[in-house]
Parts: C-alpha cells; structure tokens; sequence
C-alpha cells in the first residue's frame, strides 16, 4: 500500500474499506484541468515572491504539464488510494520529478484548492450553459417570427380563457429564459472570486501574492476571509438553484406540448426524430423527449436539497462533508447542458398547426371577456357588465351556440347598451388587436415584444464573447 502525502503522524495504513469510502477519485478526476492550471498559477507566484526558485518552478511547471498531456491521452493510471484528483498529480509530480515536486504544495492545502478547482470549473460550465439558453431564446424568436399571425387559445385553470397569439406565448418563454440567463450571470459574479491562498483555514505564513494568483487565472477579485473561502458552498447552491429554475420554466412548456401534440388538442406536431414509438402499439408516436425533460427536472431539484441539507449544519470552516457537493453538480451540469440542446431542436424541428388553434381559439367563449369590457366602455360598471356576459354566456350554452351566433335582438335582451359593433368586438382578431397594452398579446405589441428581445440577445452576446 502506497504511504500517504500526509501520514506522518500515522502508524498504521489506512484501512481498504476506507480508502473506497473516503475517495471522490471517481468523480473529481474531471477537475484535472482545473487542478493543473490552478497548480501552474500557484507555482508561478511562489516563484516570484521567492518562495521557491525560478528553476524549481519550472521544473514543476514542465511536470505538471507533461501530466496533463497523460491524461489527455489516457495513458494516466489513477489509483483510488490516492484519494482524489489533487493528491493524485501531486504524487505523479514527485514520481516524475523527485522531491522538488513536494514544493508544489507549499502555501496551499487541498481546502483552499478544491474551492478554487469548482470556481475554474463552473465559470467555464456556466458561461457554457448561458450560450446554450441563448441559443433557445434565438429559437424561440425565429419560431414567432415565423408564427407571428397564428392565433391560440390562452389558458388560465387550463381552461379556454381569452384568445391570444401562438408568438405572444412564444415570448412569455424567451422572457422567462432571459430571467434564468441573469440568474446564470449574477451566479458567475459569485463564483468568480478567487479562494487559493486560504491554506487550511486561516492564512498562511508564507509572503505570497494571492492577486497576482487570480490574475494569471483570470477572476475579477480575491475572497476576502480565509475562514468563508474553504467553507463556502453559495455559489454552487445557486448555481443549483439557477440551474432548477430553468428546469422548471422547461418541465412546464414540456407539459403544454405533451398536451398540444395529443389529438384532443392537436396544435402541433412534434418531429419524428424528437418521438419516439410503442413497442406493442404500432401507430402511437410518443412525446418521449418532452416527457424525460419534465421527468429530469426531478433530478436537478434532488441535487439542489442534497447540497443544502449537506451545508445546513456544517460548523467552520472545512469538513468532509463538503466532498458531497461535486457529484450532483456535476450531473446537473451534464443533464441540464443535454436537456437545452435537446429542447432546442425539439421545438425548432414541430410543426404549428394554425388552423387548429385558430378554431380552439373561438370556442369556449374566449370572447366573453370582450363582451363585458365593451359595456364597461358604454358606462356600465364593470362588475355589472360581468355579471351580464355571464348570464349571455349561460344563455348560449343551453341553446348550444356560441356569442357570433346571437343576433343583436339577442344581444339587447341582456342589455339596451348592446348595438351593431358588437359584432365587430367579438371578432377573434379584433379581439387580439385591442390588446394594446404594453406587454399584451396585440400584433403591435408582441412586434415591440421581439424589438426588446432582439437589444436582449445582442447584450447577451455581449457578455458572452467580450470584446
């Protein structure tokens, strides 16, 4: 059994069961670039505040390099009885190079190096995310554009409600996006902050310059209390959070097409290449893809609770408990990452079918509403006005019609204010077009809508590629 980096004051090895126990090898392996680049940066300030000579320095640089390139190429053997990823290239380094390699550590203890790792990793994974959330707001763009007249049936209790624009609901999603996509920046402002320098938890007695460390890595500022750098977690529960939002808003417009593909609804139709089929039922073509992205949403919410009932009862600063944070962010990574893309070219591959909406559209006394506000208008209180739309309405469903089938004698039964143009109110499409508020379902308006969405994109973009 190998001895290990810090058993010095040990006498006995460390017993099998527990090095499996107790190794995150198999999962924190991923961080490798994370670590090495981390390792190069320190290496290069211990060099120049003369902690280490330049010739040591380069000589670890030249090993951990050399490191990389193995395990780039797969030909690295990693071993579990070196615990994790950074213990198990400090010891490649010192087999490769001899003792200067044991140098590397020096100002350093693997707390604050974990942190900085998950900080390298989830500013790359997080800008990484926020492209792909861009990239489904363009989609969704270009899918009201090009469905910019269809209109929809809105829902409230998931009954008929008022009429609206399929491209109005297109970009009550962008603008739910765009909220997830702000989230992801403010978390990326959190974790840009450089922890290394933190030791153990409370400084080190080496003349070291921490901001010259976060400059050769690229972070905007230096964490301020070595005690909360190797304790915290924050940035990792919002991320977490963050990325549950986003699951969320995606788990419910899931669920509006599951419904709108259904022949009860029958508003789209999904590509062949994003179903799937029965294996007993030759003619069904299933929502699959939609269904396991509201199902995964689950996940994401599991590894959101686990990190926080992790750090609920955590004293400071360092525990081992806090090894538990890398395997469900890492999955939610991965997962979230494949759900965005997938979504995407779900909804960018379905068919509309505008006619079908359209004639949902004027059922279900979506215009009722239309009808109450048009004698508001003539100087009835509204709540009367109501009340007498209400009474139409029951009218026309024991009579098993619908309000453009009255004539205007029928109109006038319910109220001497009804005349002539209520017909013209009732119209499905003059109906939309007088929704002129700001942020309404009007042509105009959802036009002013996309206008706002297109200045967003580009800011997005913006921060995205800088400069």
């Amino acid at each position: 059994m190998k001895p290990k980096l810090w058993g010095g004051r040990f006498k006995k090895n460390t017993n099998k069961l527990v090095e499996e126990f107790t190794s995150s090898l198999s999962f924190d392996r991923r961080l490798y670039k994370y670590d090495i680049k981390g390792s190069i940066a320190h290496v290069k300030m211990l060099s120049k505040c003369k902690i280490i000579s330049p010739d040591e320095a380069a000589k670890i640089e030249e090993g951990l390099s050399e490191i990389y390139r193995e395990i780039e190429a797969g030909k690295f053997v990693f071993d579990v009885a070196d615990e994790d990823i950074h213990m198990a290239i400090e010891r490649a380094l010192i087999d490769k190079i001899g003792s200067v390699g044991g140098k590397l550590h020096t100002a350093r203890s693997r707390n604050d190096q974990v942190s900085l790792d998950v900080r390298l990793y989830l500013k790359d994974e997080i800008k990484i995310i926020s492209e792909l959330v861009l990239g489904l707001q363009q989609e969704l763009i270009q899918l009201a554009k090009n469905n910019v007249e269809v209109i929809l049936p809105g829902y409230t209790h998931l009954q008929r409600a008022q009429p609206i624009l399929f491209s109005h609901h297109l970009m009550a999603y962008f603008f739910m996006l765009e909220r997830d996509f702000e989230r992801l920046k403010d978390c990326y402002r959190r974790t840009d902050v450089m922890t290394l320098g933190a030791g153990a938890l409370a400084g080190t007695t080496f003349p070291i310059d921490r901001e010259h460390v976060a400059n050769e890595l690229g972070f905007s500022r230096v964490s301020e209390n070595s005690l909360d750098s190797v304790a915290d977690r924050d940035f990792i529960v919002e991320f977490l959070s963050a990325a549950s939002i986003i699951m969320v808003h995606l788990s419910r417009f899931c669920e509006e097409l599951i419904l709108w593909c259904s022949s009860e609804f029958d508003f789209i139709e999904l590509d062949d290449a994003f179903t799937t089929g029965s294996s007993i039922m030759p003619q069904k073509k299933n929502p699959d893809v939609a269904e396991l992205i509201r199902g995964k949403s689950g996940r994401i919410f599991g590894h959101l609770m686990g990190l926080l009932t992790v750090l609920k009862a955590l004293p400071m600063a360092y525990n081992r408990d806090l090894q538990e944070d890398k395997e469900g962010l890492f999955d939610s990574v991965d997962t979230l990452k494949l759900v965005l893309e997938t979504f995407t070219g779900m909804i960018g591959s379905m068919e509309t079918k505008g006619e079908n909406m359209k004639k949902a559209a004027k059922g279900g006394f979506a215009n009722a509403t239309d009808v109450a506000d048009y004698l508001t208008v003539k100087g009835i209180p509204f709540r009367e006005s109501h009340e007498i739309a209400g009474k139409i309405v029951a009218s026309c469903i024991d009579k098993g019609c619908c309000l453009s089938d009255l004539s205007l004698s029928a109109f006038k039964n319910f109220s001497p204010h009804f005349d002539e143009d209520i017909f013209q109110i009732i119209n499905i499409k003059n109906s939309l077009g007088r929704k002129m508020s700001f942020g309404g379902t009007s042509p105009k308006s959802v036009e002013k809508q996309m206008a706002i969405a297109e200045k967003i994109l580009k800011e997005e973009q913006a921060w995205l590629t800088p400069g």
